[in-house]
């Protein structure tokens, strides 16, 4: 089968090939307009098509959004009504009463106590009823607000709510029968509701009744029980049993077919999570609906939004096929119409292909005898500028090589020039030697590796012990000046030896602490090393003459705001060597090169000590123990 489309392939394209090129023109004209054009509106209508079924769910989801807030209001309400019914301390007296009461009791108890329960009633509208069942069979039943547990033990709910221990338990019913009988016939009430059940002990521990508080739930899902519906969409609710809570006026779900075991069967797949939202896509009878659903974690329910998208689809489909139709028609015109103009427009094409052998040929000076405006006169246009760009870069390419030569002997002199430097500080070396100026000597060659370090940066990263032994040549030097005035002493493990950091990180807080910290006295400057979870923290202390908090926290503000830029110039006093490498500079070259989880701190104390403290990646560069490895994937 692949070889007789690629036969059938062969043979389209050696026709194609046989045409003219103007008819060519017209076949890729319609190509490259009709297919894209076809492509492009199905594109753009199914992303039109996602869009609106958004639109919808959104519409949905805050449609869920405001029946559950109308849920939490009517659960609060009946939380409160039951909270409020067992605040009365004679209710309460009555419930664990030993044996029966007065008569003046019990008329007092109805008059005041109970009665306050039925005004809660009345003054909340949404509830239907609040009752009270008590375990002490010793008393006596007040209708209808008191009555004998015994009722209620046969109940399925009954076990749950005993076990809940004072939790409150929620129980739909789709018909309540009346706890007491008439004369004739047992009372019933086929109207929906939920009741809050909620066990009573007094005191904790003991167990006294049962409370009740009953609302229908035309009441309790006002939105769901609503006059007002739409045609499209209904919702509805699903307790923990399975069963399906719906306004029967709402003909949506009857009028597609939507029977309760079919909706069972779609949310099937939403159960076990218990995922409190989503939505989910689903057919039936061949149509397409949309289901929003939220679940009501305290009564162990989902409600449920079902829309159906056939008027979406069908709309947006019209239009599409209104607008594919519409291009197509007007490629028809356009393409007839390009027919007449390719005669002309090939014309100037064969100038062009002309002028781009010439160009092929190593012949860039000529101009183009093309003018006028249209695609081939701006195509004539920008192969005119495209010609001068191509002289202009050669002349740019002789020009660099030029300045690379130069580069290159300028790098050249530099080299010899730091040479002779070298080879002038070990000739005034020996010559110090020779005469056992050993101070001399020493400094010399301090300065000698200090300059090699500085001068030779092949690399922004060294290792640590080549930072400590500059930091030594440095203090050498700098005790030259200050009479031995400073002492350096170092707590550095051998194995971080090879810690990789950037190179002149701690010469510039070294710097600061001699130029900074030294008084009238001496100044011992101690570098510690530590690991701390997956980095290396650095910390130079001097014990000179500090700071006050103000100033340091007015430094650490300052080199936090340097945010990974690198500074120029002094930043207050606060720098570095002379070429302005400073704090701000080492902690923003931190950052840079390592993340925003690293860089410097400065702590001190006024008359007592100022302290460094660098973090950085713990990185042993010959493979030792290496927590950062992201490091390489950084530089």
């Amino acid at each position: 089968m692949p070889r007789y489309w690629k036969n059938k392939w062969e043979k389209i394209k050696f026709r194609l090939e046989q045409t003219t090129l103007q008819k060519r023109l017209v076949i890729a004209y319609i190509l490259i307009m009709l297919l894209p054009s076809l492509l492009i509106s199905m594109y753009i209508f199914r992303g039109l098509t996602g869009n609106t079924v958004q639109e919808l769910q959104k519409n949905n989801e805050y449609a869920l959004e405001i029946e559950q807030i109308n849920i939490e209001n009517n659960m609060e309400t009946m939380k409160r009504a039951a909270q409020r019914a067992i605040v009365d301390q004679k209710v309460i007296d009555y419930l664990m009463q030993p044996s029966l009461m007065s008569v003046p009791d019990l008329i007092d108890l109805d008059r005041f106590s109970l009665q306050n329960i039925v005004r809660i009633q009345f003054n909340n509208p949404n509830i239907e009823l609040i009752r009270i069942f008590m375990s002490n069979s010793s008393t006596n039943e007040m209708s209808p607000i008191l009555l004998y547990e015994s009722r209620i033990q046969n109940a399925s709910w009954y076990s749950h709510v005993m076990e809940a221990d004072q939790a409150d338990v929620w129980v739909f019913s789709r018909s309540t029968k009346e706890l007491f009988k008439s004369r004739s016939e047992e009372q019933e009430d086929n109207r929906p509701r939920i009741s809050l059940y909620r066990e009573l002990q007094y005191p904790q521990g003991t167990h006294v009744g049962i409370l009740q508080v009953d609302m229908f739930l035309t009441n309790f899902f006002p939105n769901t029980f609503s006059a007002l519906q739409d045609e499209q969409s209904q919702l509805v609710v699903i307790d923990r049993k399975g069963n399906f809570i719906r306004n029967p006026a709402s003909g949506f779900l009857d009028r597609f077919g939507l029977t309760d075991t079919l909706l069972k069967q779609q949310i099937a797949s939403i159960e076990p999570a218990k995922m409190n939202k989503g939505s989910f896509e689903f057919r039936a009878g061949g149509v397409p609906f949309l289901a929003v659903y939220s679940y009501i974690e305290p009564l162990d329910s989902y409600m449920i939004k079902v829309a159906s998208l056939k008027p979406v689809y069908d709309g947006i489909n019209e239009t599409r096929n209104r607008i594919i139709l519409a291009n197509v028609v007007l490629l028809a015109i356009l393409t007839v119409s390009t027919y007449y103009l390719n005669s002309f427009i090939l014309k100037k094409l064969h100038v062009l292909t002309d002028s781009m052998k010439k160009v092929r040929q190593g012949d860039f000076g000529f101009d183009i005898n093309i003018r006028g405006g249209g695609e081939v006169g701006d195509l004539a246009h920008h192969f005119r500028k495209m010609l001068r760009k191509i002289n202009e870069l050669i002349a740019d390419a002789v020009n660099k090589q030029a300045a690379a030569k130069e580069a290159e002997l300028a790098t050249l002199k530099n080299q010899i020039d730091s040479h002779f430097l070298y080879n002038t500080l070990e000739n005034i070396k020996m010559m110090a030697e020779i005469n056992d100026q050993r101070n001399i000597s020493d400094a010399l060659t301090s300065l000698g590796s200090m300059m090699r370090y500085n001068m030779r940066w092949t690399s922004e990263y060294v290792r640590l012990k080549d930072e400590m032994t500059h930091i030594g040549h440095y203090i050498n030097i700098a005790n030259i000046r200050f009479d031995d005035r400073m002492k350096l002493v170092t707590n550095v493990p051998d194995k971080y030896m090879n810690q990789e950091l950037l190179k002149m990180s701690l010469q510039p807080v070294v710097e600061n602490s001699v130029k900074h910290g030294l008084g009238d006295g001496d100044l011992t400057i101690v570098i510690v090393a530590e690991i701390e979870d997956d980095a290396m923290l650095i910390s130079i202390t001097d014990d000179g003459v500090g700071m006050s908090l103000h100033q340091v926290q007015q430094l650490n503000e300052r080199i936090m705001r340097a945010n990974g830029t690198v500074a120029s110039g002094e930043e207050h006093g606060y720098t570095g060597n002379g070429n302005g490498i400073g704090l701000v500079n080492v902690h923003s070259r931190i950052q840079m090169h390592f993340g925003k989880e690293y860089g410097l701190k400065v702590e001190s104390e006024k008359a007592s000590y100022t302290r460094v403290t660098i973090r950085i990646p713990h990185f042993i560069l010959d493979g030792g123990n290496s927590s950062y490895e992201n490091a390489t994937n950084r530089r």
